[in-house]
């Protein structure tokens, strides 16, 4: 899946949560100084940030198929190799990299085993790859109040819990199926504060991902339906969310 939105409208909805998950995720492929590593299917960079912050920009390289998220991960990370390529062709020689690392995108990979494979490539013999997805299939991820509204409203809405990584032991078997030895699977977790309802329902309605998509063909009357079943199911703000992801590691 391509996202044809603005890094801007990424940020606000997906970025609050990916920001604090990245340092999590890098610890888990242990990125160090010393290293180069790249980011898969980076968005607008949240990722990349936290790889920069590391290794230096000069030993990091990233990813992702979208246009606009290339553009603004170029603007926002001076120095990242940055390329518009999808995970399933990565356009790196064999061995490339210590780390391959894919922060809450192997869902949206058009062939999750392929691009695991070229992640894989890509990394020297001994470095780590590294992924995560949200925990929509178990209901503990960020999405999870809007998508059990949803549910109520609409109960054949796809509700990505089917998506490849969003249920325990996915990401294990890709792994392990990819040819990564000494695979682990462990989850990883945010909390994130919304001081209103609006702060965290408006984001909903920029567009971003399936979610956005679902919001965006509703009519007005279906959006305030949804809007408010889910101001129901929120606790009263401001309010914090524990967000859980499903995530593994695994050796090329």
């Amino acid at each position: 899946m391509t996202f044809a939105v603005q890094p801007e409208s990424y940020d606000r909805f997906m970025g609050r949560y990916s920001t604090p998950l990245a340092p999590k995720l890098a610890d888990l492929a242990g990125v160090r100084a010393g290293q180069r590593a790249l980011d898969v299917g980076c968005g607008p960079g949240a990722l990349t940030e936290e790889l920069v912050s590391r290794l230096g920009p000069g030993s990091v390289s990233a990813v992702d198929p979208s246009e606009p998220f290339v553009a603004a991960a170029r603007e926002r990370h001076p120095g990242v190799d940055v390329h518009q390529a999808g995970a399933e062709e990565l356009p790196f020689p064999d061995g490339r990299f210590d780390a391959a690392v894919a922060q809450l995108v192997i869902h949206f990979m058009s062939d999750p085993a392929a691009g695991v494979a070229e992640m894989r490539r890509v990394t020297r013999a001994g470095g780590v790859v590294a992924g995560c997805v949200w925990d929509h299939g178990g209901g503990e991820g960020p999405l999870s109040v809007f998508w059990r509204a949803a549910r109520e409203l609409e109960p054949d809405v796809d509700d990505e819990g089917r998506l490849m990584g969003s249920n325990k032991g996915d990401l294990e078997r890709l792994f392990r199926g990819s040819g990564l030895r000494d695979v682990e699977e462990t989850f990883l977790t945010v909390s994130v504060a919304h001081q209103t309802f609006e702060d965290w329902w408006e984001p909903y309605t920029l567009g971003v991902g399936p979610a956005g998509a679902h919001v965006a063909r509703l009519d007005q009357e279906g959006r305030d339906v949804l809007r408010e079943r889910c101001r129901v199911l929120l606790p009263e703000p401001p309010f914090v969310l524990e967000a859980r992801a499903w995530a593994a590691r695994g050796l090329a």
